[in-house]
C-alpha cells in the first residue's frame, strides 16, 4: 500500500528544497526525493563553487592592481588544491545544514530517484510507492552533450569543479552565461583562454553592453574566435585540437570546456504515465501559477521553460507552497523584471528590457540614457577600463523599463535598482535621488 503525503517533491535542488521547506512550515507532511547531493546544481556544481572561483579570480586581479598602487608584493599563483578544499568544506557545510533542517521540520527524505506511476503516485527506485494529490517536479537540468567526434575529450561545466590543477591553455566553446563566466575567471587566474562563439555572446543582454564586454575581454587577453562551427575534437600528442568547419583545426589546448547550454532532467520521470506535457526541448510546460496540464502536478526551476536562475526557482517554489498550503490563493511569482548577472570579467547585469526589446514594444516612445566612465579604483591605478551603464525609459513620464550595467560592482548595485523598478521607477525618481560619491552606482542617478 502506498504511503500518503500532503506533498511530494521530486528534486532536492534549490527549487525543490524551497518548496518543501515552505510547505512544511505551513504544516504539510512532505516527502522529498533526491538521489544526488542536496542543493542540486547551484550548491554543488553551479552558482556556489563557480562564484567562489570568480572571487579567486577577483583576488588575483586585485593583486595586480595593488602593484599599480605601490604595494611591494609580487602576485603569485593560486594554490589550487588549498582553494579546492576550502570550497568543498564550504559546500559540505551547506549540504549538512540542509539535511539537518529537513530532519528538524519532519520532511521525509528519500535518497532515491522517483518516477510517475500515475498522476498521484510516484515510485521510488527501490519499488516503494508514494501517493499525494499534490506533486511538484523540481528535478533541474544538466549540461547539454552532443554527438560529435571526440566530444568526450572535453569537459562539461560539472567537471570543472573536479580539476586538480589549472590548465595552462583552455578552449571554451559557447557564448552563454557559463561560457563567458568561465572564460573570464580562468583567464583572471592565469589560464590562456580562447572563447569559441558561434554568433555573439549573451544574446539575452543589451547588445551595446555586450559589445563593451567583448572589447574588455579582448583587451585583457582573452582570445575570441567568432562565427565558429565546431564539429568535434581530436588529439595531437598530449594536446587537444578543436575542429572548426569555418576556421579549421585550432589549438593546441590542454583542456576544452563545452558550455553549449543545458537540458532539463525530465526524461527519467516517466511523465507519460501521468500525462504531463513537455515542449520540443523536453522542458515541462507550466502556466503562470506553476501548474502543468495535469491537476495536482506542478513544476518549478530549470526543468521548466522559465528562466534558469536559482532565485527564480526558489521564489516560484515558495509562492507555490504558500498558495497550496498557506491560505494565499493569489500567490504566484511575477516573472517580469527579474534581475540577472553574468559574473564575467567585468560582470554584466540587467533588469527589464534591452534597448532592442523596448523599441520593439514601445517604438518611438523610448528614450535612452547612457554613461561611460573609468571607476575610481582603476583610474587611480592609471588604468583606462570603462564601465558602461544604460537606462531605458518609455513614455512621456519616462517609466524605467530597463537598467543595464557593465563593470565592477554591477552584481551588487543592481539589486536595489531592481526593487525600484518593481515599484514603478521613473527617471525623475533617479534624478531626485542624491548620489553617493565617489561610487560607480552614483552614475545611475546622475545621467542626463
Amino acid at each position: 500500500m502506498a504511503e500518503t503525503f500532503d506533498l511530494i517533491v521530486l528534486g532536492g535542488g534549490s527549487g525543490g528544497l524551497a518548496t518543501a521547506f515552505r510547505a512544511a512550515h505551513h504544516g504539510a507532511r512532505v516527502a522529498l526525493l533526491e538521489p544526488g547531493a542536496l542543493g542540486g546544481t547551484c550548491v554543488n556544481v553551479g552558482c556556489v563553487p563557480k562564484k567562489a572561483l570568480w572571487y579567486a579570480g577577483q583576488l588575483a586581479l586585485g593583486q595586480q592592481l595593488a602593484l599599480d598602487y605601490g604595494f611591494a608584493s609580487t602576485p603569485g599563483p593560486l594554490d589550487w588544491e588549498h582553494f579546492r578544499q576550502l570550497r568543498q568544506h564550504y559546500i559540505d557545510g551547506i549540504r549538512g545544514r540542509y539535511a539537518a533542517r529537513l530532519a528538524d521540520v519532519g520532511i521525509e527524505l528519500y535518497t532515491e530517484t522517483g518516477r510517475f506511476v500515475s498522476a498521484d503516485t510516484v515510485a521510488t527506485a527501490c519499488g516503494e510507492e508514494l501517493r499525494s494529490g499534490r506533486i511538484v517536479i523540481a528535478t533541474g537540468g544538466r549540461p547539454r552533450r552532443l554527438e560529435l567526434p571526440g566530444f568526450e575529450l572535453g569537459m562539461v561545466s560539472d567537471d570543472m569543479f573536479s580539476l586538480r590543477s589549472l590548465p595552462r591553455r583552455m578552449a571554451v566553446i559557447g557564448g552563454g552565461y557559463i561560457a563567458v563566466e568561465f572564460a573570464g575567471l580562468l583567464h583572471a587566474l592565469g589560464c590562456e583562454v580562447t572563447l569559441h562563439v558561434r554568433h555573439r555572446m549573451l544574446t539575452d543582454f543589451d547588445e551595446e553592453l555586450v559589445d563593451g564586454l567583448d572589447r574588455r575581454m579582448v583587451d585583457a587577453g582573452v582570445r575570441l574566435m567568432r562565427q565558429v562551427e565546431v564539429t568535434g575534437l581530436h588529439r595531437e600528442g598530449d594536446a587537444i585540437m578543436v575542429d572548426d568547419a569555418v576556421n579549421g583545426s585550432n589549438g593546441p589546448y590542454d583542456a576544452v570546456l563545452w558550455a553549449i547550454g543545458r537540458e532539463p532532467n525530465s526524461d527519467r520521470l516517466d511523465l507519460d504515465a501521468a500525462g504531463v506535457n513537455r515542449d520540443q526541448n523536453g522542458r515541462i510546460v507550466t502556466d503562470a501559477w506553476q501548474n502543468t496540464n495535469i491537476d495536482g502536478i506542478f513544476a518549478v526551476g530549470d526543468v521548466t521553460e522559465r528562466p534558469e536562475l536559482t532565485p527564480v526557482a526558489v521564489a516560484a517554489g515558495r509562492r507555490l507552497a504558500d498558495r497550496l498550503f498557506g491560505g494565499l490563493p493569489d500567490s504566484r511569482l511575477d516573472y517580469d523584471n527579474i534581475p540577472s548577472v553574468v559574473f564575467a570579467e567585468p560582470p554584466i547585469a540587467r533588469v527589464g528590457l534591452t534597448e532592442a526589446q523596448a523599441r520593439q514594444f514601445h517604438g518611438d516612445q523610448v528614450r535612452i540614457y547612457r554613461a561611460a566612465f573609468t571607476p575610481l579604483p582603476w583610474a587611480v591605478g592609471g588604468r583606462k577600463q570603462q564601465s558602461l551603464m544604460k537606462i531605458v525609459c518609455e513614455g512621456a513620464d519616462e517609466r524605467v523599463v530597463g537598467i543595464h550595467v557593465l563593470g565592477s560592482g554591477a552584481d551588487e548595485m543592481l539589486q536595489g535598482f531592481a526593487v525600484a523598478m518593481k515599484m514603478g521607477l521613473r527617471k525623475r525618481d533617479l534624478d531626485a535621488t542624491v548620489a553617493i560619491h565617489p561610487s560607480s552606482a552614483e552614475e545611475l542617478v546622475l545621467m542626463s
